[in-house]
């Protein structure tokens, strides 16, 4: 009985999901079409489409910190262990944040079409498509706008605490002297994991690790600066009184024996 309301849960996540955006897709993809429309796509990603869905899953947001003003451009990162971090991640900053994503999710009937032209997208296989991501990246950040990236290689093994990090995010932030900001998702890999096996409701705790400045770092610190922020928030995951991250690994341990 257990599996097949667990399965039942995930199907209501995809019915949650796609609801606002079928309901409201034109006036969505309306205001893609002016030239600043992002920006109210992106109040309705955050106020409406986000709250529906961890409400409706039975998610609840807790802080863990204050986190600093939302005056400033930034470059957010975060550990990435669940489909739930997306609507995680808007509810965190009122100033509009664009996401770097995966180009596959171009694919998704209606969500897709909204999707490409809202998000940056890279095809990871394609040298010049990584390349593309600096230049509409450049575009955004000149607009006032933060940029939002997983910067995991690797995500989807549920036995790693937290993979070894690209460099995009970083190099961004120091050739436009952008602070980083670093955000801890505690709860998602336990209790909505990449596979539908596993799972429960409940509070999803969030950190924010204090903003690194590098107005004065150079090109020569970039990898130094991933693998400072990875170990920061590798920590973090490791010191969580819960240890909701590290249950979950021996849950997927126990599995593939």
């Amino acid at each position: 009985m257990r599996k097949v309301l667990l399965i039942l849960w995930r199907i209501w996540f995809y019915v949650l999901s796609a609801f606002p955006v079928i309901l409201l897709f034109i006036p969505l993809a309306t205001f893609l079409l002016l030239p600043n429309g992002y920006r109210y796509l992106y109040w309705v990603a955050r106020n409406i489409w986000s709250p529906f869905v961890l409400i409706g899953m039975g998610f609840k947001i807790k802080r863990l910190n204050t986190f600093p003003p939302d005056d400033r451009s930034m470059i957010l990162v975060a550990n990435h262990a669940s489909y739930i971090d997306i609507m995680l991640m808007f509810r965190m900053r009122k100033k509009p944040f664009v996401f770097v994503g995966k180009k596959e999710i171009e694919k998704i009937p209606i969500f897709g079409y909204l999707y490409k032209r809202s998000a940056i997208t890279v095809d990871r296989s394609d040298h010049k498509s990584r390349f593309q991501v600096y230049e509409r990246a450049n575009q955004l950040i000149s607009k006032g706008y933060s940029i939002c990236v997983f910067p995991e290689r690797e995500y989807l093994d549920e036995t790693i605490l937290l993979n070894q990090f690209k460099i995009g995010a970083f190099k961004m932030a120091v050739e436009h002297k952008l602070p980083i900001l670093p955000l801890v998702f505690y709860d998602c890999k336990r209790k909505f994991p990449w596979y539908t096996t596993h799972g429960y409701c409940g509070s999803l705790r969030v950190r924010a690790l204090k903003v690194i400045e590098t107005s004065s770092l150079g090109g020569d610190s970039i990898k130094s600066l991933s693998i400072k922020v990875h170990q920061q928030i590798e920590k973090s995951l490791l010191e969580d009184p819960k240890k909701q991250s590290l249950k979950a690994i021996e849950v997927w341990k126990k599995l593939a024996f």
